[in-house]
């Protein structure tokens, strides 16, 4: 019952949530929330930097993700430190990587790219995950099972980028086709489907031209489908079935990225299958190599335990870290700009 109510717990934070979202953020207010003047121009206005919601709901994912796998590894177990160094070790290889690999494949050092950090995590995790695991029996004399933690990453990898959709939606990025060039079928079934942004700062705008149309939402599809595979996910780990909750978020997330990309308008290079969807396929047979190489035991997680481990200092500190570097790295906006100016009321001095 208590793995119910937890998952229960989740949906109900998630659903209203997503809701506000896919019918707030397409608009224009929903992008910037606010701008910093870091320099004062010649013209007498200040130039100011703009930290967007972008940049929030991406902090959110993170700590939304971070938070379930801490749960989860927790109720399975394993020791607080080597949740820590694991996470510290994959976010140090996959935040950076995000950047690089979006430069290599789309050409502008000024977007990230979650499909291509979360390929070399899916690659790098099991691995880091059993080096860490050698280790902290070594050094420490605590062993784990690996399968436990390679599962609950994948979990919350899912729940992560079904939040993270929101910043995409915020920002304008990843968007759907207008919905009057999709197939048939789609305009027949899905044609409620859609959003229609609004401003010029939005990158469906300045790319494409496309805000004022209805394209179909396809991050918000995204959004949904991802977050259940998370939910379920949760509740197969909770019963012990690691390998299936690993499994299964990885079908989805990665099945449904290579065939989402078919429905986006957004620039993925020169290819009519892309670099993201090659990896998202490589990705599935990796996953059934890692399936062999680590069996699962099966054993029973204590949900409470997890939820335990949360009333910590360390652990609040440490979410809240990841949370300032998280909106830091991806909340500063390099391709928007702002002109300040300030000026004093008169009728209240």
């Amino acid at each position: 019952m208590q793995n119910w109510l937890f998952v229960s717990a989740i949906t109900f934070i998630l659903a209203p949530l997503f809701i506000w979202g896919f019918k707030a953020l397409p608009r224009e207010r929903w992008q910037i929330i606010c701008a910093i003047p870091v320099k004062k121009l010649s013209s007498g206005t200040w130039q100011g930097l703009n930290l967007t919601y972008y940049g929030l709901f991406n902090a959110i994912a993170l700590c939304m993700a971070v938070t379930l796998v801490l749960i989860l590894t927790g109720a399975a177990g394993i020791d607080l430190r080597v949740f820590a160094a694991i996470i510290c070790v994959i976010l140090g290889f996959c935040l950076p990587a995000s950047q690089l690999i979006a430069y290599w494949v789309e050409k502008t050092p000024y977007t990230f790219s979650v499909g291509g950090a979360s390929f070399l995590g899916i690659v790098l995790g099991p691995w880091i995950v059993l080096l860490v695991n050698t280790a902290s029996t070594r050094l420490l004399a605590i062993s784990f099972e690996t399968m436990a933690v390679v599962s609950a990453l994948m979990v919350g990898y899912a729940l992560g980028e079904g939040i993270g959709r929101l910043a995409c939606i915020s920002f304008g990025c990843c968007y759907g086709k207008p919905i009057d060039r999709m197939p048939q079928v789609v305009q027949r079934y899905f044609s409620w489907i859609t959003f229609i942004y609004t401003g010029n700062t939005k990158k469906i705008s300045y790319a494409h031209q496309l805000d004022g149309r209805k394209v179909f939402a396809v991050q918000a599809v995204t959004a949904v489908l991802y977050s259940t595979a998370a939910l379920i996910g949760t509740l197969l780990y909770l019963h012990g079935h690691y390998s299936w909750a690993y499994f299964l978020c990885l079908m989805v997330t990665q099945g449904w990225r290579f065939l989402s990309e078919f429905l986006r308008s957004d620039y993925r290079g020169n290819r009519k299958i892309s670099v993201y969807q090659i990896m998202s396929l490589l990705t599935i047979p990796y996953a059934v190599l890692i399936l062999l190489l680590f069996p699962s035991t099966g054993i029973d997680p204590d949900v409470a335990a997890g939820l335990r481990i949360l009333w910590n200092p360390a652990v609040i500190l440490f979410l809240q870290t990841l949370w300032v570097i998280m909106f830091l790295r991806t909340g500063r906006s390099d391709v928007t700009g702002s002109a300040l100016s300030f000026h004093v009321h008169q009728h209240r001095i």
